[in-house]
């Protein structure tokens, strides 16, 4: 990589990983909870209605958190199947109550046998693969345990069908990053930084095919794969740091 395109990426790195970045993104949401699996659950909502226009995404939220009495964790464990009848008319674009149902459900169920969500996607001690392939894998398998799975399969991605699990990789990236910034939580350990893979969408794939970091622009695991490796030649123990210089150029200055 170039030493022109490498000072870009770190610049815009520096510029969008401020907290004043937070209030208008996904992330904000999350950041509403001081508790542990209430940054957890939120983020994890936020992460998954997370497509189309930011602010309807971050209005859907506040939509959901709302009917949890803005008390996710609590409403997760304790809530009585009488206390779902006001989540029967959500609905988030091609996201709606019946998939939100299942997720409310699973979340019940593995807080039942957890204390933490990271489990679901490291059940071991440690997580010592590469990438987060295998565990994204793990989580796919895990989440749809539970009966009555199969119209929500089209919301959680998995890279065996070949996607770029964007939405799962920002997630991961939210739970796993730490630094001085305060932008991201750091609240899990199995995963290292870099072990992260960028999320990458269609504006991501976009922006580094322009800036030739990708030789095509479509969405997909190995273009996923790829982009991470080639932001490693910049950052190899934390690459999708620079996810915050690809979404700034793509979506807050369209490049």
């Amino acid at each position: 990589m170039n030493k022109a395109l490498r000072q870009l990426l770190l610049q815009k790195a520096a510029q969008y990983n401020v907290p004043s970045f937070i209030p208008n993104d996904p992330i904000g949401i999350p950041h509403l909870f001081s508790q542990k699996q209430d940054i957890e659950i939120s983020g994890f909502f936020a992460a998954t209605l997370a497509w189309g226009n930011r602010r309807s995404i971050i209005n859907s939220c506040h939509r959901l958190l709302q009917l949890m009495d803005n008390k996710p964790y609590d409403f997760i464990v304790h809530h009585k199947e009488t206390d779902l009848k006001p989540f029967l008319h959500f609905v988030h674009r091609t996201f709606n109550a019946t998939d939100l149902l299942y997720f409310i459900h699973f979340l019940q169920w593995h807080y039942k046998h957890f204390s933490s969500l990271e489990d679901a996607f490291v059940p071991a001690e440690n997580y010592t693969s590469e990438n987060v392939a295998g565990a994204l894998l793990h989580f796919n398998s895990y989440f749809f345990t539970l009966e009555h799975a199969d119209r929500t399969h089209k919301h959680v991605a998995g890279p065996q069908k070949k996607s770029a699990c964007k939405r799962l990789n920002m997630y991961l990236r939210w739970m796993v990053r730490k630094d001085t910034c305060g932008v991201d939580f750091g609240l899990w350990h199995k995963i290292k930084p870099a072990q992260l893979v960028c999320p990458l969408d269609v504006h991501v794939a976009r922006v580094a095919h322009q800036l030739g970091l990708l030789q095509d622009n479509k969405a997909n695991w190995n273009n996923a794969l790829a982009l991470t490796a080639r932001l490693k030649e910049v950052c190899p123990e934390d690459p999708v740091y620079l996810d915050f210089a690809l979404f700034g150029l793509g979506l807050a200055e369209r490049i």
